[in-house]
């Protein structure tokens, strides 16, 4: 590809950089600021506004699909993946009580699931409300185009681009702030998603290895399991807040994360006061160490397990959306395998290391009844919230069968390639008005 940039483009970009960050970056060491949105607002968004955004001079990359060709594309034979993500800030709720003020797409964290496969044009289409007090943007990792490209919307105005999801795998989708400026608080109050891009001939079956005696000799038991899987998404960030919930830049400079969550919450799927109350005969007896979610009046928010069936083939989506590793794990599990893209990178692996906006596929099948966490083998994570409880069978003998139990709506990713469906019940880090939409498309 023949790259070209002029020498005045390149000082333009090193001019406004010194603008933005001069007053963030000294000689030889980065000085934390705490941007609140009254500051964004008032400093860095108003100096934005008067030189009309940073138009970084970048060529368009390859997959870019200009969207007056998308019609004579569809008629080649692509498909379109439309997603439509509005921003809206608003305040949800954090373990232990009390708000955090959130940044979102779709009035939840995380935002959407979008699912595609491999070939398909992604047209995404973001609108920020009149309402909101700073611009917005969007990156998209499945995508090979700079996000400069697409470049901040502001307030009370819509932008629209596509692409063609040409790699296959788990990517991140982000807001790039006010054209990269202030994203980490964007996204580290919630304006964070996940791509699902499904291989263009499906997954691959799995193969799990066992042992059996034969003839008084122990020999391997290579086993076939389908490709056709029960899915679940976890992806994984931290929160930096201040007492009053405001996003606290110093404390993510330091890496002192107020808590860990997992699909926006910490500690969100684990037992609540119903499930309690079928093991134990009592809501307020607890069966897990840590339920901060355990009552009914919380409504989408109160905390669910992860229910699956024994000798099924699972696939997990895990997504690093922060910028602390995860060592994903479950206790007393093997991963059977760990694909990364289409490409299988380990199995038989205890524990899969994950890096800042790193995704990985796991394949698992729970072969005995039990309670068994998933976690991020990092203790402070760990015990700041990033523990999420899988229920095998039927160890507590209640008497269901595989599949009647339903599955957090959060949890689930929408249906691609090689998906069996799942029972589900709205559960969410979400507005009121999100709960009630998600419910009528789970038909709940």
């Amino acid at each position: 590809m023949n790259r070209r940039y002029s020498i005045l483009s390149i000082a333009a970009v090193v001019a406004v950089a010194g603008i933005l960050f001069a007053s963030t970056y000294s000689q030889s060491e980065m000085t934390a600021t705490k941007y609140g949105v009254s500051t964004v607002q008032d400093n860095l968004v108003q100096k934005i506004s008067d030189m009309g955004g940073i138009a970084l001079q970048m060529p368009t990359a390859f997959a870019q699909v200009p969207l007056d060709q998308i019609d004579s594309m569809v008629q080649q034979g692509r498909h379109v993946v439309e997603v439509q993500l509005t921003a809206q800030s608003v305040d949800l709720p954090i373990m232990g009580g009390g708000k955090y003020h959130a940044m979102t797409f779709n009035g939840q964290v995380p935002a959407p699931t979008v699912r595609a496969t491999q070939g398909d044009i992604i047209k995404m289409t973001l609108t920020v409300p009149s309402t909101e007090l700073t611009p917005h943007g969007n990156d998209m990792h499945a995508s090979q185009i700079s996000a400069t490209n697409f470049g901040a919307v502001k307030p009370g105005e819509s932008k629209t681009f596509a692409y063609v999801a040409e790699v296959p795998g788990t990517f991140k989708y982000h807001c790039s702030g006010v054209n990269v400026a202030a994203m980490d608080q964007h996204v580290l109050s919630g304006m964070y998603g996940l791509a699902i891009i499904d291989p263009l001939n499906g997954y691959h079956n799995l193969v799990v290895t066992k042992t059996k005696v034969v003839n008084g000799q122990v020999v391997l038991d290579r086993q076939i399991v389908p490709a056709d899987a029960k899915e679940f998404v976890l992806e994984y960030n931290q929160l930096y807040l201040t007492a009053d919930g405001s996003y606290d830049q110093q404390a993510m400079f330091d890496h002192k994360t107020t808590q860990t969550v997992v699909n926006g919450m910490a500690f969100g799927y684990t037992p609540n006061g119903d499930i309690n109350k079928l093991v134990k005969g009592d809501p307020g007896k607890n069966i897990f160490v840590a339920q901060p979610w355990n009552d009914a009046s919380l409504k989408q928010y109160q905390g669910h397990p992860l229910f699956v069936d024994t000798g099924v083939h699972y696939r997990i989506f895990v997504e690093n959306q922060g910028n602390m590793p995860v060592f994903f794990h479950i206790v007393g599990e093997i991963l059977d395998r760990v694909t990364q893209g289409n490409v299988v990178q380990a199995q038989g692996t205890e524990t899969w290391n994950i890096g800042g906006s790193q995704g990985a596929i796991v394949d698992v099948v729970f072969d005995n009844p039990g309670a068994y966490v998933a976690v991020n083998h990092d203790y402070a994570a760990i015990f700041s919230g990033a523990a999420t409880v899988f229920v095998a069978g039927d160890p507590f003998k209640l008497g269901y069968g595989p599949g009647d139990m339903p599955n957090p709506s959060d949890a689930v990713p929408p249906l691609g390639k090689n998906s069996i469906p799942q029972k589900e019940v709205v559960h969410c880090l979400c507005t009121d008005d999100q709960a009630a939409t998600i419910a009528k498309q789970i038909g709940g």
